[in-house]
């Protein structure tokens, strides 16, 4: 299902170039589109997969954001493809690029610390509550992973010192939710997605940019 809207969209590109060929006419030449990170640092996956959402129209319009897991980074788009705004994430404790089935349904307490992954791939994202009256980003309902503000309920676990530290190594904490700056969220994420739904682009960590969007890769 995450793949759908990819795949009908090379489907598009395919059949309109195998019509030109037939009509015996020129295929029209392509510009490229690209993202716009207005000078801010990402990785070679993060640009790759911003410039392919862009250049085809794969968000739609709608807002959309990159989740780079190995940098541990947000970045938050526009429907154009200008940047918002980027922010360092805390991520899952354990590395992998699948939900555990049925792990949405389950009490965290029973949840093992190799079953807290944050889970790649393309999520349509809608702002919500949870629980607790606070405000998320749902991102995969289903396994119940959102985007939200950075919890310190529990102090031991100096979330709020990891985001902080330069590097992303100490990064890794959360049962699979993306957690962000609580400023980052409301001045960011939040205006971003009100009256309006999203992309999420969660990259892999262990499997390969190219094997959970084959189709980007495809098309380019």
């Amino acid at each position: 299902m995450r793949l759908s809207l990819v795949l009908l969209t090379a489907g598009l590109i395919c059949h309109q170039a195998a019509t030109a060929e037939l009509a015996g006419q020129p295929l029209p030449a392509h510009t490229a589109k690209h993202a716009n990170f207005h000078r801010e640092p990402a990785s070679r996956d993060a640009v790759h997969v911003a410039d392919w959402v862009v250049d085809s129209g794969d968000n739609q319009g709608m807002p959309f954001v990159i989740v780079d897991k190995t940098d541990a980074r947000v970045f938050v788009f526009q429907g154009d493809g200008s940047l918002r705004g980027a922010a360092p994430a805390l991520l899952g404790l354990a590395l992998g690029d699948e939900s555990i089935p049925g792990i949405g349904d389950r009490k965290l307490s029973s949840i093992r610390p190799e079953e807290r992954t944050t889970p790649a791939g393309r999520f349509v994202a809608s702002l919500d509550r949870n629980s607790h009256g606070k405000g998320i980003l749902w991102v995969d309902y289903e396994s119940a992973v959102s985007l939200h503000p950075v919890i310190t309920s529990n102090p031991r676990e100096r979330r709020l010192e990891r985001l902080t530290t330069p590097t992303p190594l100490d990064n890794r904490i959360s049962y699979g939710c993306i957690n962000v700056p609580a400023m980052f969220y409301s001045n960011v994420v939040n205006p971003a997605f009100t009256g309006t739904n999203g992309i999420v682009y969660v990259l892999p960590e262990i499997r390969t940019t190219r094997e959970i969007f084959p189709a980007y890769y495809d098309v380019l």
